[in-house]
């Protein structure tokens, strides 16, 4: 597939994802960097605006990557989309930079030539990666979580 049909695809996925969730999101004009804008403006169990950028990577297989200049963003989330082309398989991780970092690490990435240029990425990931992902794995309530943190809900 082509890969500005599965850049489509993925944000097509991720803002339905978030919708689902109850969020609004916003895409920012030019891109620096972050994709799209996850947000949650005043309603009845908003407490305060909350809203948190996200960098996304899309694919038709299962890969993941990291690189290091997403460092710099602060809050940023990083979404992996799996399997955009076949969607009873797609699957979406997220997670901070700082999340990704400690995967890389634990995966042993950060000791590699690759990250000494600031970029590593797997195509082929086994099982501990998989499991290190599992926590990360997105659902309506998790993407809640992450866009509005437990500070700024009331019951």
């Amino acid at each position: 597939m082509e890969s500005q049909i599965i850049e489509l695809l993925g944000r097509n996925r991720l803002i339905d994802e978030l919708l689902r969730a109850g969020l609004e999101v916003a895409l920012p004009i030019r891109d620096r960097g972050i994709d799209l804008i996850a947000y949650a403006d005043l309603g009845p169990r908003i407490m305060q605006f909350s809203a948190v950028p996200i960098q996304m990577k899309a694919c038709s297989e299962c890969t993941f990557s990291l690189d290091a200049k997403y460092a710099k963003f602060p809050n940023l989330l990083i979404a992996h989309i799996w399997h955009i082309d076949s969607p009873q398989d797609e699957v979406t991780f997220a997670m901070k930079y700082d999340e990704a970092l400690v995967i890389a690490d634990a995966m042993g990435w950060t000791k590699t030539a690759s990250w000494k240029k600031g970029y590593y990425t797997n195509t082929h990931p086994g099982s501990k990666l998989r499991d290190l992902l599992e926590q990360h794995r997105m659902n309506a309530e998790k993407w809640r979580q992450k866009v509005l943190g437990a500070v700024h809900t009331v019951d």
